[in-house]
């Protein structure tokens, strides 16, 4: 049985980020999971996110260091409150910081291993280091901070999501 990537217990309303989210057909929908204490996840790029013939653009390295990290953030948010990831209310972080050190060219057409280690919990903020590595070769390190985004404007999406705003001529009528 596989199991469940963090990314996936994001509520609907919360799921439709270009780098992970699991409603967006048109984005990476990267998957991360725990290993231990650290989380790791698996991106094969595809041969139109080049920079040059046979290497991956720097700007989707970077996109999959932070979805990576901001995924980790909540995983870890969540195992330092005692709690499981399908409990309320949702944790969500988004990225207050993003340092991406390009250490070697990232070869294009092979599966990359991210691998999140959490260096530091503090209130609202975690900071996540992450390492991208092709064919078992470091070619990219990462850290984020993540803050987690107020439980009242998570609210507010939600009620948005599920029609809590008008948004038509027609919500204005009723």
């Amino acid at each position: 049985m596989t199991t469940k990537a963090i990314q996936d217990y994001y509520p609907d309303h919360l799921a439709h980020c270009y780098g992970c989210g699991r409603l967006n057909p048109h984005g990476h929908q990267l998957k991360s999971y725990w290993d231990g204490d650290e989380t790791v996840a698996v991106f094969t790029p595809r041969p139109y996110h080049i920079a040059i013939p046979g290497f991956v653009y720097g700007g989707l390295l970077a996109s999959l260091v932070d979805c990576h990290a901001t995924g980790t953030a909540a995983a870890a948010a969540y195992r330092a409150e005692g709690r499981t990831m399908d409990t309320e209310p949702p944790l969500r972080f988004l990225t207050a910081s993003l340092h991406v050190d390009y250490l070697k060219p990232t070869p294009l057409g092979v599966p990359l291993t991210l691998r999140g280690r959490v260096r530091e919990i503090k209130g609202r903020k975690v900071v996540v280091a992450v390492t991208l590595l092709a064919e078992g070769e470091v070619c990219v390190r990462g850290e984020v901070v993540a803050v987690q985004v107020p439980e009242t404007y998570l609210q507010a999406l939600e009620a948005g999501a599920s029609g809590g705003r008008a948004s038509s001529t027609e919500d204005n009528e009723s």
